[in-house]
């Protein structure tokens, strides 16, 4: 019933479009930081994450830890790139709601790789307020250009595969 409401409610797509601002401006602002300090360096964090997950209370799991360990910390000159532009391109797509749903799940993908690797912050408030606008779906992006982009894609796609044109009403 609450999930129907989220997705269904035109009122709540303007509460959406509320929490859409504020976590596309947290993330467009943490990525831009990022891309124009130009000093973003992921390696200390990483080797950081990895010491934690030794201990009787070990804050990051040792899964976790090793695919810090043997993926991230090999690969950190992509990961450096791949993390400010990421939190930027997530903050770009809430704040204008296009593809909505695709860069909320990008947005909390990264909020739990932060959460595995030890760090709390702000992650866990942006995790719930996201989950929201995820389960939401199409209703977080009424109020943004989702109500235009994601029905023309779906005409193109309809298009290009010889379905029927998608109509509203099917």
């Amino acid at each position: 019933m609450f999930i129907q409401f989220l997705k269904e409610n035109r009122y709540v797509s303007l509460v959406l479009m509320l929490l859409r601002l504020y976590l596309g401006w947290q993330w467009l602002n943490a990525g831009w930081g990022k891309i124009s300090s130009g000093k973003f360096d992921a390696s200390g964090f990483l080797v950081g994450a990895v010491k934690n997950m030794s201990g009787e209370h070990p804050s990051v799991q040792p899964w976790w830890g090793n695919f810090l360990k043997e993926v991230a910390i090999p690969y950190v000159d992509i990961i450096n790139v791949i993390v400010p532009w990421g939190e930027f391109l997530v903050g770009i797509g809430l704040i204008l709601g296009i593809f909505t749903s695709f860069s909320i799940l990008m947005g909390l993908t990264m909020n739990f790789a932060y959460l595995l690797s030890g760090t709390t912050s702000t992650n866990p408030q942006m995790v719930l307020l996201g989950l929201f606008i995820l389960v939401a779906g199409m209703n977080a992006g009424k109020v943004g250009l989702d109500r235009w982009s994601l029905p023309y894609l779906r005409k193109l796609i309809d298009k290009k595969a010889g379905n029927q044109p998608y109509s509203e009403s099917a």
